[in-house]
């Protein structure tokens, strides 16, 4: 079976389109918040398709990146044909199926880009018991197609870079995200629950930054992750000290006037 690039063609839109909007931004939240996936590889041997649990993390561009080891089923199945696919879901009460998921189709390589490290341990602490071990590795996945099912009626076929967030010009930033993620959560907790309850609508909590990227930041809470978006793109640690402090101010002027302000205001669902 052929590898090239075409075999993976997103099928046309048949559904009802949404706001504008609306699906690439909920697609890339889906992403930034899982800590874990379904992993779909074909297997080496028979062709047939094998899925396998596995953890993941992001890579500035919002790029799906796992750490395997080379003896696992899955790594030697990538090994041999590139093709994968993952499945992202947020979970929730009630019905699995009445909650948002994301199925992105890519190309997984393997990557030594030297930050991957980093940003896979802050959203995946314990893994520092083993991500050193000589058997193990870092695969990015390109993300070539992806479909997402938003609610009833509203399952769309995306291209791949419609879940990708551009990092041009944005080098200052991502060169002092490390830093910047360590400061905030040594220095500004307070802050960080207010940017999980007041702009995420989650509980109240420990929450710690997990990542930093042009358009948003990830959020911990132990096992949940959430996506905040900036009010708007940010390339510089200027910037992005800026937009911290002016999202704080009005975090704490929302908590001053009390929750109604937040009826209605489009942010993420809490659940």
């Amino acid at each position: 079976m052929s590898t090239d690039d075409t075999a993976i063609t997103p099928r046309a839109e048949t559904l009802p389109p949404p706001a504008a909007g609306d699906h690439p931004a909920l697609a890339k939240a889906l992403l930034r918040e899982a800590r874990t996936a379904s992993l779909a590889t074909l297997d080496a041997g028979t062709g047939h398709p094998f899925v396998s649990l596995v953890t993941a993390a992001t890579d500035f561009d919002g790029a799906p990146i796992l750490l395997a080891s080379r003896l696992a089923l899955h790594t030697r199945n990538m090994q041999a044909d590139w093709r994968v696919s993952l499945l992202f879901q947020r979970p929730g009460k009630g019905d699995p199926l009445a909650h948002p998921r994301l199925s992105l189709s890519g190309r997984a390589t393997p990557t030594a880009a030297p930050h991957v490290r980093g940003r896979f341990l802050a959203r995946h602490p314990k893994a520092a018991l083993y991500i050193d071990f000589p058997d193990f590795a870092f695969w990015r996945v390109e993300p070539l197609s992806a479909h997402l099912v938003a609610g009833f009626g509203r399952a769309p076929e995306l291209p791949g870079d419609a879940v990708l967030t551009s990092i041009d010009g944005a080098a200052d930033l991502l060169a002092g995200e490390a830093s910047a993620v360590r400061h905030m959560n040594e220095d500004h907790a307070e802050a960080l629950n207010l940017y999980a309850t007041r702009f995420g609508r989650a509980a109240s909590g420990l929450w710690r930054l997990a990542g930093l990227d042009p358009e948003g930041m990830d959020l911990l809470l132990e096992d949940r992750g959430l996506r905040v978006p900036f009010p708007e793109r940010v390339t510089d640690l200027a910037g992005l000290r800026n937009t911290l402090v002016r999202m704080a101010q009005e975090a704490r002027a929302r908590t001053e006037k009390g929750p109604e302000m937040d009826k209605g205001d489009g942010a993420g669902d809490g659940n």
